[in-house]
């Protein structure tokens, strides 16, 4: 028996990689986080597949639903939205796992932006101007440790991917003006990939306003940084003044 911490992606079915969609398809217990796993996916899972939604559920009763179909040798898919490495809340379930010697595997997903940079058709990195991405989120009821504040990643100016913030967008822009100018490029995406996905693009300056308006405070990411302008020098790895491994520069 095992557990499989299985990322269902952002959204879209067809995001799905193909081990997470054959586990679905041959599931017999899965628990899912249904406050952010598109329901579409549940249609995936056979007919008498035992179902439970953790959104409903504390840490314990999720770790006795897996003590329980553990002891019948059965497998669980514990499904989890994006990719389950980031902001899952995975750590703690599997050192209750640890303690019951129950043996667990993850499966990685799509992440939300990963999605929401297709649905922007853009680069997140740009020669230049930006090479780093970073992921995070600011504080709520989680705090942020110390040193890991928006500020200290705008000081960087590196493309920014901030999650868990859809209801905070003032202050997110506020908080970064000052380091990459509330002209820098901007952009509000909700429900990445889903079937209602919407996006929102602006600039630090205009974005709070118009997030405001249509009304989405939940279930989105927020990327800022000059990487989304498209704009800055062209690659080496293409250009044929540049020699490397595989090509000798033509020009």
């Amino acid at each position: 028996m095992k557990v499989y911490f299985t990322g269902a992606g952002p959204g879209n079915p067809e995001y799905l990689t193909v081990m997470a969609l054959r586990l679905l398809e041959n599931a017999r217990c899965c628990i899912w986080a249904g406050s952010l796993v598109n329901p579409t996916l549940l249609t995936i899972l056979p007919e008498f597949c035992d179902i439970f939604d953790s959104a409903k559920m504390s840490l314990d009763e999720t770790t006795a639903v897996i003590r329980e179909y553990s002891e019948k040798g059965i497998d669980v898919i514990r499904l989890h939205t994006g990719d389950p490495s980031l902001y899952g809340a995975i750590a703690e379930q599997m050192r209750e796992l640890d303690k019951l010697n129950i043996e667990y595997e993850l499966v990685p997903g799509i992440g939300a932006f990963q999605a929401a940079a297709a649905t922007l058709c853009t680069e997140l990195t740009a020669p230049e101007i930006s090479q780093s991405v970073v992921l995070t989120r600011t504080s709520g009821r989680t705090p942020l440790p110390i040193g890991q504040e928006l500020e200290n990643f705008a000081k960087t100016e590196a493309t920014l991917c901030i999650y868990l913030s859809a209801h905070k967008p003032k202050e997110v822009c506020d908080t970064l003006a000052p380091y990459y100018g509330e002209d820098c490029p901007a952009a509000f995406i909700y429900h990445a990939s889903w079937e209602d996905e919407d996006k929102i693009v602006s600039t630090l300056k205009e974005l709070p306003a118009l997030v405001e308006k249509s009304g989405y405070n939940r279930t989105s990411i927020i990327i800022v940084g000059r990487a989304l302008a498209k704009m800055g020098a062209k690659s080496k790895l293409y250009s044929s003044y540049y020699t490397h491994g595989y090509r000798e520069a033509t020009k």
